[in-house]
């Protein structure tokens, strides 16, 4: 069992960075395959990264590639996204979500969520 609480969010001005956070409860932490989805109002929840086990693989849409990084702390049992020169479309809740797959690159694949937390971009 893994509990996920995402924090973070917040109003910042297009152009500007954030970083979020997400702390994970519980000693398998460093088995699963972490990721950051997203859901902007009216929306499907739509893939943003993704981090292997090792930390050693990265996945990113194509929408936020070169802009958002992720990491991970396995010591601090943390995720991180840092999201820079964001813009207004990048306005969305943002969850963090664990999956036991080599890949996290879409909902089905994801067995934990966060509750999520808001970020919005104004222009």
């Amino acid at each position: 069992q893994v509990q996920l609480v995402d924090s973070g969010g917040g109003l910042v001005q297009a152009g500007g960075s954030v970083r979020l956070s997400c702390a994970a409860s519980g000693r398998t932490f460093s088995r699963y395959t972490m990721g950051w989805f997203r859901q902007a109002p009216g929306k499907e929840r739509e893939f943003v990264a993704s981090i292997n086990w090792t930390g050693g693989t990265t996945y990113y849409g194509d929408s936020v590639k070169g802009r958002f990084t992720i990491s991970r702390d396995n010591a601090k049992n943390t995720v991180y996204l840092q999201m820079n020169s964001l813009k207004p479309e990048d306005t969305a809740v943002y969850y963090c979500a664990a999956g036991p797959y080599v890949q996290l690159r879409s909902r089905n694949e994801a067995d934990y969520w966060g509750q999520g937390t808001q970020v919005t971009v104004s222009s």
